[in-house]
């Protein structure tokens, strides 16, 4: 089967043609799934090779390309009422999208949301410039919904975590095991362990499991091979395995740890890293904004 886009280490994927695959993924699984069902099923149509999952952004080497643009290809199918999405991360096809069949039928919204977006870029450098001209006003610019904006609080992330030593690394995985209710976590990544930096106890009503950890700065993707290898450390002394990343993992790694017949391994990218930090309050904070709008007209009217 002919690709519908192509992934490499330079040049733009064919925007449509992954909106289209993103459709058919969702049609095959059920109508809705998860943003890693849904790429890893993507990834797996169209046959994207673990070498092509490696490729990353020029200046993010934390996000890999296929993951970025299939995040823009469910930004435009969502702002052009193909799928919506829950706070939970579901992606859905609605009656729009479920009624998408070829080519054309992502070209038309691709086309649409492209101009709105020409429009919206416009309407901006037209308030910055009433902004500037206006002495003493200051206008807050939100941002857009769209995984450049929406992301960059994790790319600013990932990057502090790129120059944390490798032990402050592992005390800050000990850190978020034990909010997430770990109790006797220990750090061995100095003991030459076979790749296993630490173990836990994590209990689950009355049955306790002892969990083994690998966490590694990682840049690019995490491959089916680091899979088999920290597997490899487990043998014989866990039932379970938990690997950290600030990188990404491939399809094929992801596979790997969920194969039949050997030992279960969790896994943790830089983006699921990034928002267990944020829910646990581990160094990351939000803030509610209150938005205020005047209403010049509403005064001229008194």
């Amino acid at each position: 089967m002919k690709r519908r886009f192509e992934i490499d280490a330079e040049t733009l994927p064919d925007l449509p043609g992954m909106m289209l695959v993103t459709v058919e993924a969702l049609k095959e699984l059920g109508g809705s799934a998860t943003i890693q069902e849904l790429d890893e099923k993507v990834i797996e149509l169209e046959g994207v090779t673990e070498a092509e999952q490696a490729y990353t952004m020029p200046r993010d080497e934390n996000r890999t390309r296929v993951n970025y643009y299939l995040a823009w290809a469910r930004t435009y199918l969502k702002r052009g009422d193909a799928l919506n999405n829950s706070k939970r991360g579901v992606w859905a096809l609605t009656e729009t999208g479920s009624a998408i069949s070829d080519l054309s039928g992502t070209r038309v919204i691709y086309d649409q949301v492209t101009q709105e977006e020409r429009e919206r870029a416009r309407l901006k450098r037209l308030a910055a410039k009433k902004a500037d001209a206006e002495r003493g006003e200051v206008i807050e610019v939100m941002a857009e919904d769209g995984p450049a904006d929406e992301e960059d609080w994790k790319s600013a992330l990932l990057a502090v975590l790129a120059k944390m030593t490798p032990d402050g690394f592992e005390r800050l995985a000990q850190r978020l095991l034990r909010e997430a209710g770990f109790t006797k976590v220990e750090v061995r990544g100095k003991s030459g362990d076979g790749g296993i930096d630490g173990v836990g106890v994590l209990r689950v009503n009355l049955v306790s499991f002892q969990v083994y950890f690998q966490c590694k700065r990682w840049k690019g993707s995490v491959g089916a091979k680091e899979i088999r290898d920290f597997r490899g450390a487990l043998q014989g002394r866990a039932d379970k395995g938990l690997f950290i990343t600030t990188g990404h993992f491939t399809s094929q790694a992801s596979d790997e740890a969920t194969r039949d017949g050997a030992i279960a391994i969790d896994l943790i990218d830089g983006d699921r890293l990034c928002e267990l930090l944020k829910e646990n309050r581990l160094g990351v904070t939000t803030e509610m904004i209150e938005r205020v709008q005047i209403e010049a007209n509403w005064f001229e009217g008194i």
